[in-house]
């Protein structure tokens, strides 16, 4: 395939695709699928037909493919739209039949059942598609249940257990890109629930950002300390319970005063409860609960941050 003149460096490349430059890295030495030019200092230089193709292939990765079945549908060239189609629902039937198996072996306390499933998940789809179709859905169908009242504390505090664990092992085998700015990640005060943060927090991970992640039951004052000492560009706050609402906002009034070169994410199922009156007011600091409005704030904000 001849392509056009070289136009982006493979840093620009990495923030307009949201893939990390080690990513694209392997993808062009195990594939061999696009061959960007070099400049005279050496550097891979891509151009806008290289980027279509790797955007086609992010797209096919969000949606659950595997990198080597995108290049698989990419070089053939024989698959129809229709066929796709099918392919991603019956991907979709098979990722909600695993949530459905680990959640039963969590249920009845079998771990080793549940780690079976989970890694022949992981085994089938991306890590995106496992994170966010399986685990982040085990998470709010656990939730429900135990609100529910249809399971009890230990189900509760197993399962989430379990979740913590296979979220944080994947955590730490990504790495990190330090073009990104700096990152924190806290529940906000009063909070216990941390596993949708968790989630949020593997999401800017894969994305590439440092992630200091401090989890849940964090005093305010000690959050500052934190900031004063590690600099972070972005601090993101999980608020979950309703109750704790007025406590979060007020904090989110804090920090934006007491550290204003410090951009502030808020999210959580609370969020949506912001009443109208103070919506306006809070709208810009409101990251979504969904992976394309976090993409949205996120790009959003990194236009505006110098790091």
């Amino acid at each position: 395939m001849t392509m056009s003149e070289g136009k982006y460096n493979i840093k620009a490349v990495s923030k307009k695709l949201g893939i990390q430059p080690g990513t694209l890295r392997a993808w062009e030495r195990r594939y061999n699928i696009i061959s960007p030019i070099r400049n005279e200092a050496g550097h891979r230089l891509y151009s806008e037909e290289h980027m279509s193709i790797l955007k086609w292939l992010v797209q096919k990765t969000e949606q659950g493919f595997t990198i080597s079945q995108a290049v698989e549908l990419l070089e053939s060239g024989e698959a129809s739209a229709d066929s796709r189609s099918i392919d991603m629902s019956m991907g979709q039937d098979r990722a909600n039949m695993l949530a459905d198996e680990i959640l039963e072996a969590l249920l009845a306390f079998d771990e080793n059942k549940a780690q079976d499933l989970l890694n022949q998940a992981f085994s089938i789809f991306s890590i995106d598609k496992v994170v966010h179709d399986i685990l982040a859905k085990l998470l709010v169908r656990v939730g429900d249940l135990w609100e529910e009242e249809k399971i009890t504390i230990a189900h509760e505090h197993f399962t989430s257990a379990f979740l913590r664990s296979r979220i944080g092992m994947i955590f730490h085998t990504l790495p990190v890109d330090g073009y990104l700015p700096k990152v924190m990640t806290v529940c906000s005060p009063g909070e216990y629930h941390e596993l949708g943060l968790l989630i949020f927090t593997l999401y800017l991970r894969r994305k590439g950002f440092e992630v200091i992640y401090l989890g849940s039951s964090i005093p305010e004052t000690d959050i500052e300390v934190i900031v004063e000492d590690t600099d972070p560009k972005i601090l993101f706050l999980s608020c979950t319970l309703l109750k704790n609402l007025p406590r979060c906002l007020d904090f989110v009034d804090t920090l934006d005063n007491k550290f204003p070169e410090l951009t502030v994410g808020i999210g959580g199922s609370a969020i949506a409860h912001v009443d109208n009156e103070k919506r306006q007011a809070y709208e810009s600091f409101c990251v979504g609960n969904v992976r394309d409005e976090w993409d949205i704030w996120i790009k959003d904000k990194l236009q505006n941050l110098t790091f």
